[in-house]
């Protein structure tokens, strides 16, 4: 197994970005095993902590989906289009936190060839499709609303701002977003 093994061609990689934008599931899932090991080893690199990576890749997979009709081909390609949002996630995370140092867990075990453990990978991958089923009962203002505040990283006040809505207005949506998303769920 040379070390592209188990990665799809890129053109591959390429259809299935592009399918994903249409909102197709099933590539969504294939694009997510396809990169998930790469993906993965990229953030247990940055961040030290499996499972501080596996939650930063289950953000990265949630804005892919979400951002998969703004990938152009002829700019990157796929997966290093998908490995900058992951590290630029990482990195801020780093950044805010200032106390992660992979030293404070010593006794961690080093994951094999980089990928989570498969239950970890099943439960995540059922996970994140109830998360994005869920995400995609709200309407597209308050979906746009959510992702801006928890995979962006936006204050209530720069939502408001940005999308001339009054602050008011938008803490309620967020948070009747996410007590829909809650209920959905079924958390």
């Amino acid at each position: 197994m040379g070390p592209g093994a188990g990665m799809l061609m890129q053109t591959e990689l390429v259809w299935l970005l592009g399918a994903v934008a249409r909102g197709d599931e099933t590539a969504f899932e294939r694009l997510y095993e396809a990169t998930r090991a790469k993906l993965y080893g990229v953030l247990l690199r940055i961040l030290g902590k499996p499972a501080l990576a596996e939650e930063v890749m289950h953000e990265t997979y949630l804005k892919v989906w979400k951002m998969a009709d703004r990938f152009d081909p002829a700019t990157a390609s796929p997966i290093t289009w998908m490995v900058a949002i992951a590290r630029n996630r990482a990195i801020d995370i780093v950044r805010k936190r200032g106390d992660i140092s992979i030293d404070e867990e010593p006794d961690a075990p080093e994951p094999a060839a980089g990928a989570p453990p498969p239950l970890a990978r099943r439960e995540m991958t059922a996970e994140l499709k109830s998360l994005l089923s869920c995400l995609g009962r709200l309407d597209s203002e308050k979906q746009r609303i959510v992702l801006l505040a928890y995979y962006s990283g936006w204050s209530r006040d720069q939502l408001a701002t940005k999308l001339d809505i009054p602050v008011n207005t938008i803490k309620t949506w967020l948070r009747r977003s996410l007590l829909e998303i809650r209920e959905c769920m079924g958390a």
